[in-house]
């Protein structure tokens, strides 16, 4: 097995420590173990003894993520360290040499590597800006045919788009048609801008896998807890691959999950989530407009992510070199989405560290816009 670099991974942990003001991150600005503790409610941690935990998580905090989708028990959960390990034995347990594996493009690069590391063929679905970055009509019923997998992220990174209605239709009347497995990454799930949760690809059709996590939407990615949710049968094929990984989630992480995706505490969570994702939205919508030659974009439906087209003569990873080496702060360059003209700003942070980077930024692209 031989995984292309992850270059967006590579990136962040190499400079993200190094620099003083950090947008390259796509949640909120995480809670501190006292400000989850309230959020959560009492909880008796002090008595808690940190040895193995139910390998495939407690019934408590299985049952809490399926109480997130409609008709899911916990036999139909698995909890992960993280999303990302919930996304590795998805793709472990589905995907081999010579099977046809459809991603839906730009997006985070993780699922797109393994299935060319486990040796499939992967057909690229490209969102359209022009639509709004959804898939052209047509697209995924034809990128599908004789497809084992297909992989959404749902809401997307680095667009914050959510996929329409109509794709979601399109996506799993093709899956159905083909036979075929659809993996749908939701850990933006939650952190939406307008009022109403982004409706979940689970339930559709019964070839569907979700992955989840508390890094994004609940501000919580020192947990390192997610989850895979899927038919029982599957799900028990993973927690079989998951003996030979992380064997159990941490029980510190197991119970402090399980009390924050109790439906009061989540509330509270999320409720601080979009608080910080509306404001600071607003925030970067005013500064971007601002410069209208220079930068464009699609708000996001959810996520403290923004995906902008600038007009500068250079290519977004010396752009995000330089912003990097010259202002210290530190972004994402669109060509490690496969879309180089593009930057990914994470507006997560505290407001005032938002237009302080922001402030930095606009130093350097209009010094580089004049000429400079």
């Amino acid at each position: 097995m031989t995984l292309p670099p992850f270059a967006m991974e590579r990136w962040q942990s190499l400079h993200e420590h190094e620099v003083e003001l950090n947008l390259s991150e796509s949640g909120v600005a995480p809670l501190s173990v006292g400000e989850l503790q309230r959020a959560a409610g009492p909880e008796d941690i002090g008595a808690l003894r940190l040895g193995y935990t139910q390998t495939n998580g407690t019934r408590r905090l299985r049952e809490r993520i399926a109480a997130l989708y409609p008709g899911a028990g916990p036999e139909n959960v698995l909890a992960t360290v993280g999303g990302a390990e919930a996304n590795f034995l998805a793709l472990w347990e589905l995907v081999g040499p010579g099977d046809r594996v459809a991603v839906l493009r730009p997006a985070y690069a993780q699922t797109r590597g393994l299935a060319r590391g486990f040796g499939a063929e992967v057909r690229d679905v490209w969102l359209r800006e022009d639509r709004g970055w959804q898939p052209e009509p047509g697209a995924l019923a034809g990128a599908m045919e004789g497809t084992r997998l297909a992989v959404v992220t749902h809401p997307n990174n680095p667009t914050g788009a959510a996929l329409s209605e109509r794709a979601r239709d399109e996506l799993v009347e093709a899956a159905r048609r083909e036979g075929a497995w659809i993996l749908s990454d939701e850990v933006y799930a939650g952190a939406e801008v307008g009022g109403e949760e982004t409706p979940t690809l689970w339930g559709g059709w019964e070839r569907t896998l979700v992955t989840g996590s508390l890094s994004k939407a609940y501000g919580l990615p020192g947990l390192r807890l997610g989850w895979l949710v899927g038919p029982e049968r599957l799900v028990e094929a993973a927690w079989g691959r998951k003996d030979y990984t992380t064997i159990a989630p941490a029980a510190l992480s197991d119970r402090m999950a399980a009390a924050v995706l109790e439906p009061r505490a989540r509330q509270r969570v999320l409720d601080r989530t979009r608080g910080i994702v509306r404001e600071n939205l607003e925030l970067l919508r005013r500064w971007l407009d601002a410069r209208p030659g220079l930068f464009s974009y699609r708000p996001p439906d959810a996520g403290a992510i923004c995906w902008v087209r600038y007009d500068l003569d250079l290519g977004s990873s010396e752009l995000a070199d330089r912003l990097r080496r010259e202002k210290s702060v530190l972004l994402v360059p669109g060509d490690q989405f496969g879309m180089d003209g593009y930057l990914r700003i994470g507006f997560g942070n505290p407001s005032s560290e938002l237009e302080s980077a922001l402030d930095r930024v606009g130093a350097l692209v209009e010094e580089i816009a004049g000429g400079g």
